[in-house]
């Protein structure tokens, strides 16, 4: 198999990432799960997740699609689509899997998939996290991931523009 089909092997649907998150934890795999738009993937992104990746044993990324996040930031993102954006993500081997989700936030794929740990960049709160109040119900737990300041991909954007 080549290795391009391994990237797309690591690009889930829902339904079909539900059955592999089953067979994982049935392994005694640890489930980890953190999202974002991912659209000018940086030195910082790349930190994070690798850091993230390290609270488990499996790494899921939910990817926001090109249409959740021109409702999010307006209509002149994402730069990069939502396919180059999950096989870039697809391509680090700390990443295992990758589901893309259409809503305004990930909660579907959180209340769906269950993961043992949520995880997000440090410059959010606890209590601000989607989905925070249903890993913990569920005996999970969410963590905050140390930001890694300087970078931005609107500031990137901004600077290609002027540019």
């Amino acid at each position: 198999m080549s290795q391009f089909n391994i990237l797309k092997n690591k690009i889930f649907s829902l339904d079909n990432l539900k059955t592999q998150v089953a067979k994982w934890k049935a392994s005694g795999g640890r489930v980890v799960f953190t999202n974002g738009c991912f659209d000018i993937l940086h030195q910082g992104h790349i930190e994070v997740l690798a850091r993230t990746a390290d609270l488990g044993t499996k790494l899921i990324i939910g990817l926001n699609s090109d249409s959740s996040i021109q409702r999010l930031k307006g209509k002149n993102r994402p730069i990069i689509q939502q396919q180059s954006r999950a096989i870039l993500l697809a391509s680090f081997s700390f990443v295992d899997a990758v589901v893309l989700f259409s809503e305004k936030t990930p909660i579907n794929l959180i209340s769906t998939l269950l993961p043992d740990v949520l995880a997000k960049g440090g410059d959010y709160k606890i209590e601000n996290i989607v989905g925070y109040e249903i890993i913990q119900k569920n005996g999970g737990e969410v963590i905050l991931v140390p930001f890694v300041d300087g970078f931005s991909s609107t500031t990137i954007i901004e600077k290609i523009r002027k540019s």
